[in-house]
């Protein structure tokens, strides 16, 4: 497995070899062990599918707050998107800074999120699905969320925000001046 480090230290991409027949391929997307050895030793408790009808549509940007922080490892099944992690721990010299990836069923890359970022996509074509694993279970009380077109982020999706199809939740979630954060630096 090829593991790249971003500019924000802790996301990195992992590309799984994928071994190629005359039947297509198989590839071995999460092995504990491997990961371990490259600094990412999480037990994973939840594995999330999700499922967008329509090309333009933003997930995010999420998070879940401590006692119930979410680490991610985000791959696409189908199809293609721009996946997203910004940095929202407090005191970070990254605080509100973004890395972006496009994820797609055909280049099988991954991103790995640890606590202490939020996380979003964008969905380049239709009918896109992400499966991902978390590091802890979902709880509602934890859940929120930070405008995926916040202009002091500055993430360029590629799209024009205005088309972007958003959940209400989404489409209502604050910009990050006006976010408290739960996380902090540990350095």
């Amino acid at each position: 497995m090829q593991i790249e480090e971003t500019s924000l230290p802790g996301v990195l991409i992992l590309t799984p070899r994928r071994f190629t027949d005359a039947r297509g391929w198989f590839s071995e997307v999460w092995n504990r062990r491997t990961l371990a050895s490259a600094g990412i030793d999480i037990d994973f408790v939840q594995d999330n599918h999700s499922y967008s009808a329509q090309a333009g549509t933003v997930r995010g940007l999420h998070f879940q707050a401590p006692p119930h922080a979410q680490a991610k490892l985000v791959r696409c099944g189908r199809g293609r998107v721009f996946d997203v992690a910004v940095d929202i721990r407090t005191g970070s010299p990254t605080y509100g800074h973004w890395v972006g990836v496009e994820l797609s069923a055909e280049n099988g890359r991954q991103l790995f999120i640890p606590a202490g970022f939020l996380h979003g996509f964008v969905t380049r074509e239709p009918h896109s699905e992400l499966l991902y694993k978390c590091s802890d279970y979902y709880s509602a009380e934890c859940d929120g969320a930070v405008r995926f077109d916040d202009p002091d982020i500055g993430i360029d999706w590629g799209i024009d925000p205005s088309t972007a199809i958003l959940s209400d939740k989404d489409a209502s979630a604050p910009l990050l001046r006006d976010f408290q954060s739960p996380f902090r630096y540990e350095g």
